[in-house]
Order: C-alpha cells, then sequence, then structure tokens
C-alpha cells in the first residue's frame, strides 16, 4: 500500500490542513515530522472549524496520530489543545494519538530567550516567539530534555542543570531573570503524569504498521521555502521542512515516505521577514489578502501576498521530489481580469529562473511575468472540470507546465468536501 507525504511548497500557509484532513480519510496513520507549534492548521468540517498547531490533522476524524522525534513539543500546549480539542467533541487518548519518546521538549526559557532575541533584533527574522528555534538549539547542542525524560527524575535533574548552565549567560546578556531549576523541576514533575500515557517508541510503532499494509500519511509544517537548509535564509524556520525530513523525523526510514505531495496556492504568500520577488503592494495585493482571508492561525498577523512564482515552486519541485501537487485557493483568484504568473528573474543582465542563495542576490531580483486572461465566473465549491471556467483550466494547465509537475488535487473552497480529485496520492 502506497504511503503518502504532504509538504507545503511555498512559504506556508498553502492549505495543509484542509487537504491533509481530506487525505486522512484514505490514511490508516497520520504523522507530524517536525516543526512545533509554530505552525497553524485550520480544519472546516460542516459548521465546525478545527484549529491545530501541534496535534496531527488525522484525530478530528479518529485516525491513529503520531508526533514524529523530528517534532518540539511544548508539552503545556500540547495538553491544552487536547482539551480544547475535547471541549469541541474530539476526545484525544493514548490509543489515538502517539508521542515519540525521544522527541524533545520546548521550557518556557526557550520562549523567554526567543522572544528576548527577536525584540533585541534589528534585522527581525519575524519568529512566532514560541521557542521553536532555541529548543532545537539545545537540541543539537545535546542539552536538550526529552519526552522519556519525564520518567526518570535523577536524568532531569542533571538535564536541568546542565540547560541552565547554557542558558544562564544568555539570558543575563539579554537582561531576562535567572531561571529557576527547581521551579522547572516542580513544573515538569507536574506536568509528567498527563503526557507520559502518550509516549511510545513511534519508530517501532511506525515499522509495524508498514509491514502489516497499512497507509501513513505524513504532515508537514511550514513550507519549503521556509527549510533551514534550503529556504531563504536567514528568514527561515528551526527545521528541516522539505520531504525528506519525513523519514528522520519519524524514524521509518526513506522508502517509507512514498509519493511527495506538494500542497501549492493559486498565488503566493508569506508571513515575517524575509525575500519576495512577487510581492504586491497594490489594490490586487490587498484583494488577494482579503478575499483569501490572509492572516495566520497561530500569530493572526496579516499575510504578504503576491503572483504566483513559478520559479519557487519549481525550486521546490525539485527539492522535495515532489510527485504531484494539490493546488488550493484557486476561487481567490476569481474575478480578476488579468493574472500575472512569474516565470523567472532578471539578476541585472543576466536571466535566472531560480532563487540565489545569497541576500543581495535576492534583493536585486526583477520578477519575469507572463500575462494571462482572467475569468469572471466562480470557481468556488466546483467539484468536477466541467465546473470550472475555461480560462481557470488553462491557468491551472500553465502552472502544470511551468512547474513541472502535475495537478493532484485541486482545492475550491476550505470545505472539506470541495476538492477535485485527478489522481488518488494513495493509489498504488
Amino acid at each position: 500500500m502506497a504511503n503518502v507525504t504532504v509538504i507545503g511548497a511555498q512559504w506556508g500557509d498553502e492549505g495543509k490542513g484542509k487537504l491533509v484532513d481530506w487525505l486522512s480519510n484514505r490514511a490508516d496513520v497520520v504523522v507530524r515530522f517536525q516543526g512545533g507549534h509554530n505552525a497553524g492548521h485550520t480544519l472546516v468540517v460542516g459548521d465546525q472549524v478545527y484549529k491545530l498547531s501541534l496535534l496531527p490533522s488525522g484525530v478530528v476524524q479518529g485516525k491513529l496520530s503520531v508526533i514524529g522525534n523530528g517534532v518540539v513539543v511544548d508539552p503545556w500546549h500540547l495538553l491544552a489543545e487536547i482539551e480544547k480539542l475535547g471541549g469541541q467533541g474530539v476526545k484525544i487518548t493514548p490509543e489515538l494519538l502517539v508521542l515519540a519518546d525521544n522527541a524533545c521538549l520546548i521550557l518556557p526559557l526557550h520562549r523567554d530567550l526567543d522572544q528576548a532575541r527577536e525584540a533585541a533584533a534589528v534585522n527581525k527574522i519575524g519568529t512566532t516567539g514560541r521557542g521553536i528555534g532555541p529548543a532545537y538549539e539545545d537540541k543539537v547542542g545535546r542539552r536538550a530534555i526529552r519526552v522519556a525524560d519525564l520518567a526518570d527524575r535523577e536524568a532531569l535533574e542533571a538535564k536541568i542543570d546542565r540547560l541552565l548552565a547554557h542558558h544562564a549567560p544568555l539570558r543575563r546578556g539579554l537582561g531576562l531573570p535567572e531561571a529557576d531549576g527547581a521551579a522547572l523541576l516542580a513544573e515538569l514533575e507536574a506536568m509528567a503524569p498527563k503526557i507520559l500515557p502518550f509516549a511510545k517508541p513511534a519508530w517501532l510503532l511506525l515499522d509495524k504498521v508498514v509491514k502489516s499494509g497499512k497507509r501513513v500519511l505524513f504532515e508537514g509544517a511550514q513550507g519549503a521555502l521556509l527549510d533551514v537548509d534550503h529556504g531563504t535564509y536567514p528568514y527561515v524556520t528551526s527545521s528541516n521542512t522539505v520531504a525528506g525530513q519525513a523519514a528522520a523525523g519519524s524514524g521509518l526510514g526513506p522508502k517509507g515516505t512514498g509519493y511527495v505531495l506538494g500542497i501549492v496556492k493559486a498565488y503566493t504568500t508569506r508571513v515575517g521577514g524575509g525575500p519576495f520577488p512577487t510581492e504586491l503592494e497594490d489594490e490586487v495585493g490587498q484583494h488577494l489578502g482579503t478575499v483569501g482571508k490572509e492572516f495566520g492561525v497561530v500569530t493572526g498577523r496579516a499575510r504578504r501576498c503576491g503572483w504566483f512564482d513559478a520559479a519557487l515552486v519549481r525550486q521546490s519541485v525539485a527539492l522535495n521530489g515532489i510527485s504531484g501537487i494539490a493546488l488550493t485557493k484557486l476561487d481567490v483568484l476569481d474575478g480578476l481580469p488579468t493574472l500575472k504568473i512569474c516565470t523567472g528573474y532578471r539578476n541585472g543582465d543576466e536571466e535566472i529562473g531560480y532563487l540565489p542563495a545569497g541576500l543581495k542576490a535576492q534583493a536585486a531580483l526583477v520578477p519575469v511575468y507572463e500575462e494571462l486572461e482572467g475569468w469572471s465566473e466562480t470557481t468556488q465549491g466546483a467539484r468536477t472540470w466541467r465546473d470550472l471556467p475555461a480560462n481557470a483550466v488553462k491557468y491551472v494547465r500553465r502552472i502544470e507546465e511551468l512547474i513541472g509537475a502535475p495537478v493532484a488535487l485541486l482545492s475550491t473552497s476550505p470545505q472539506r468536501d470541495d476538492t477535485i480529485l485527478v489522481r488518488d496520492p494513495f493509489q498504488d
């Protein structure tokens, strides 16, 4: 049976939540493999709206859901999210949710450090201030506290001492009060009995699941262009967001990630600072932001909006080994008389078809556009190709040509069932 890896192919906010929720019907297990609660997924099911930041989207449909070792976990936020979903009628139990016992924790001191550093920075990255970056730093620095440590007081005490030895001078330098190790230990011990029932060797579970022939859906957070290696560094997140991370962040291995589905918005957005060659600061940009409701699920920040950038998505297709894309928010373009697609860039006298790594080169880029005629009819709620205006079909087909990947699904509204299926990613 085929597995599927879902990743954002732009700067995040492409509508992954709805597509993962839709694909969960065909999956047996849903796995989060990177990031933290700095990403938000909105699921609209009938008149019910679910907003998830850490929990895999599969929990809403009662599918076995796994938070993998590649995720950094704020345990207090996780418990709050579980409680919130419970209030919406979705009961999260250890039979439904598995938390990798080797996942690293986000602690209050990580949040303090994240917010203090961003406040002091001249060129701000645009972090959510939730402690994600500092938690990954401690993971790489081999001083993190992991989920399994919550069951071992002796190990926990020693790890807290090591952690505070690193954080103490950082906090002093930023004018933060000294962290209280005893208070942190008490907080962790009080929280541990609520978290530990979910803790298991996730890699072992997934190995058994795959060998039994069940289907696994890997759910990425953020987008490939925010990858710490391959994104618009330093305006990126603190983890690898590309499809290859699904293997490392779950423990399943590279053969298990299967069909790679890239989620692509019919235009382009990004949150926070960093390069954005096709950004629009005119009435069209305002239209995209207003009609598309482009505000962050986690922060509420307005997203920057611009024309579709085929050069960026083409780069993402290569970096992720994308098999096919799910194109979302086509309906936001309804009524625009003329549409533009960026096919590449000019950098002085040179024309290039990719985003260079250097900040100076990125800032100098001028997008090269191709114009297409828009459509006046509505695409919202379309469920077959026949329901789409001819010019909308032409727009979709031109995107396929420019990015070098076919459309597997087309989403025409936030509603789960407003989806045109071209190819089932789970098809063997």
